[in-house]
């Protein structure tokens, strides 16, 4: 399984000598996807497993929860929860998983990314994700991509590489890169970043069409276009995604414990009444029946 992703030489270091080991393997186009739960392994590529490599690629690994360290290019880095690294396929490297290994893995070859040597070799074997935005919406997307089942089956799946391969374009050059080389990936991802905005902030009554274009650098008027070349009506789409967290709330523990009003509240809907009606136009029943619904 491991292979499927990237060819490695394993070492299993389980301390009770017992493996226990779990892992998904699927692809999307050109982009291979790996999550894995396993007891503590070394990872290495060997010399003579580059020497076989096809396809050069760009490998990212995703940490869910301990500690993993990397050694590639004479640099090593010890990548948390919440962070990510990435090495290159056509070079030796080590990963060490003392804490066993909670990861998802993607690969992506080296060609579709389209970057300059010189770049790609200092991003190798560096941590992202703190105090990195761009880092973190990558861990983010990335994360959730590694766990959508529903996107694998889906016949529209192959749309999600290229905004994957411009999402982590977009996380290379802006930190590597000059300004000019930065600015087509960071346009490229304009929409994805403001989506992810949006549901950052889902929550807060007082978002808005200018405080999400300020906080993107753009104008309102740009905002606008950017979301209609992908088809989202800012107002609907903010509408939607908030009903769809009342209704979660409302089926949940929670939505027994709490007034209805305040449910809507707690999401941007400062009206209760137009929190009610908008909810029975989506879904066909009051938020009350549809708790009631749920209790029996």
């Amino acid at each position: 399984m491991w292979n499927s992703v990237v060819r490695m030489d394993i070492d299993h270091r389980a301390p009770d000598g017992q493996i226990r080991a779990r892992m998904n393997v699927r692809a999307i186009g050109a982009l291979r996807v790996c999550s894995a739960r396993c007891t503590a392994v070394t990872l290495r590529r060997t010399e003579q497993l580059v020497r076989k490599d096809e396809e050069p690629s760009l490998f990212l690994s995703l940490q869910m929860t301990g500690t993993s360290m990397g050694a590639q290019n004479g640099r090593e880095c010890v990548v948390g929860p919440g962070e990510f690294a990435v090495f290159r396929s056509n070079a030796l490297y080590t990963l060490l998983f003392d804490e066993g290994v909670d990861q998802h893995f993607l690969r992506l070859p080296l060609s579709a990314l389209a970057l300059p040597e010189r770049l790609i070799q200092n991003a190798t074997t560096v941590t992202f994700g703190a105090g990195d935005p761009l880092a973190r919406l990558a861990y983010t997307y990335f994360s959730q991509l590694a766990r959508s089942d529903e996107l694998y089956h889906n016949n529209r799946a192959d749309a999600v590489l290229a905004p994957s391969v411009e999402l982590l374009r977009a996380v290379l050059v802006s930190r590597y890169g000059d300004a000019a080389s930065a600015r087509e990936p960071m346009e490229a991802t304009l929409g994805l970043r403001i989506t992810h905005y949006i549901r950052e902030h889902l929550a807060e009554p007082d978002l808005s069409a200018a405080r999400i274009a300020a906080a993107h650098g753009i104008s309102v008027r740009h905002l606008y276009t950017v979301l209609s070349r992908a088809g989202i009506s800012l107002g609907d789409w903010i509408r939607v995604r908030r009903l769809e967290a009342c209704k979660r709330e409302l089926a949940g523990a929670a939505g027994r414990t709490r007034t209805i009003a305040a449910i809507g509240r707690s999401w941007g809907f400062v009206n209760a009444a137009h929190f009610s009606k908008a909810f029975k136009d989506a879904y066909g029943m009051s938020p009350r029946a549809w708790r009631d619904q749920r209790d029996e």
